[in-house]
């Protein structure tokens, strides 16, 4: 449905999007995540038609889109901060682009009414959007991307000024539903919970290019690189010299699963596979640190030789900081890198 081949768009001597090939199915929820200047917000701008290519090509439909103005790209556009017009109320907003597209005052009031309703604001219309919380401002946003029936819908940080408890419920309610609607959704965030919790497929950019891309699953379970690992949140990364299924690394012998790639390496060791043993059975450690997070508590551990390691373990069986632990490693939890 969208496809972008070679996508290059350059400031000055610097590429924000290089050579970027990316395809979006119909029906499919893509969300693109990376760190700052990484270029997901500039890849959502070419498709918008808002940032013209230097090179390559982006085709809705099958149809090249250069030189097709923002207008008649057939896109819905919501953005970080709504971008409602104050002096409308809610109907006013949502009904906008039904009214440059020449719809009927009839027409207008029932596509309302039912975008209202789907977004859980019944009866809104008449409210002023300066009385509406952040919620559901955000609400009246989404209804108005969608009123025109866009062929593709784009979202542009959609819930970075919302508070958490607001955000995770938010995001479940999107997915589904995207999920009735069959619409389909290019997101872009820095967020890696809503990404992972809203997409279908996560795409992971770096320095403009693609440095990843796969299912929630795929790319948790299993980063492609150290970039990927870190941007992520993983800090067990070290140099490794894998031998069948055993790596060499400042930790002493790693496990690791059947058929990774061979030779030096870099290593990660995910939280969860690294399991508390007696000391005396396992990689002598001290517990530096623990932070309580929800379902399970984090710690940090000094090894006698390599870099600290982060570990989870159950909330009841939690040692104290300054205790001596022994740590043994999972095949299940290692995953060997790509460099860099």
């Amino acid at each position: 449905m969208l496809k972008l081949d070679g996508a290059t768009v350059r400031f000055r001597q610097r590429a924000a999007l290089d050579a970027v090939d990316l395809e979006v199915a119909d029906h499919e929820t893509v969300c693109v995540l990376g760190p700052s200047g990484s270029g997901k917000s500039t890849l959502l701008r070419v498709v918008a038609g808002l940032q013209p290519l230097d090179s390559g090509r982006v085709s809705l439909d099958g149809a090249d889109q250069a030189g097709v103005p923002v207008h008649k790209r057939g896109l819905g556009l919501m953005f970080q901060d709504h971008q409602l017009f104050p002096q409308r109320d809610v109907a006013g907003n949502v009904a906008f682009g039904l009214r440059m597209r020449g719809a009927s005052r009839a027409e207008q009031a029932a596509r309302v009414g039912e975008l209202l309703d789907l977004v859980g604001l019944p009866g809104a219309e008449r409210r002023a959007v300066a009385a509406l919380s952040g919620g559901e401002q955000q609400r009246v946003a989404l209804a108005r991307a969608l009123a025109p029936s866009p062929r593709l819908l784009m979202l542009d940080e959609p819930l970075g000024q919302l508070d958490r408890t607001l955000r995770e419920r938010l995001v479940v309610e999107l997915r589904s539903l995207f999920g009735r609607l069959g619409t389909t959704v290019l997101a872009v965030t820095h967020d890696q919970g809503e990404a992972f919790a809203l997409a279908d497929r996560v795409v992971v950019m770096r320095d403009g290019r693609i440095a990843q891309t796969g299912t929630p699953l795929e790319v948790w379970q299993r980063p492609a690189s150290e970039f990927v690992a870190r941007f992520l949140g993983f800090e067990n990364v070290v140099p490794a010299t894998v031998t069948g299924t055993v790596a060499a690394t400042p930790w002493g012998k790693v496990p690791v699963p059947s058929g990774s790639p061979q030779g030096e390496a870099r290593l990660l060791v995910r939280p969860g596979g690294v399991r508390l043993v007696p000391a005396r059975d396992g990689l002598p450690c001290e517990v530096v640190s623990r932070t309580f997070r929800g379902n399970h508590v984090a710690l940090r551990l000094r090894p006698g030789a390599g870099p600290l390691l982060e570990a989870e373990c159950e909330l009841t069986a939690s040692p104290q900081p300054g205790d001596e632990v022994g740590v043994a490693f999972a095949a299940g939890g290692v995953v060997v890198l790509r460099e860099g």
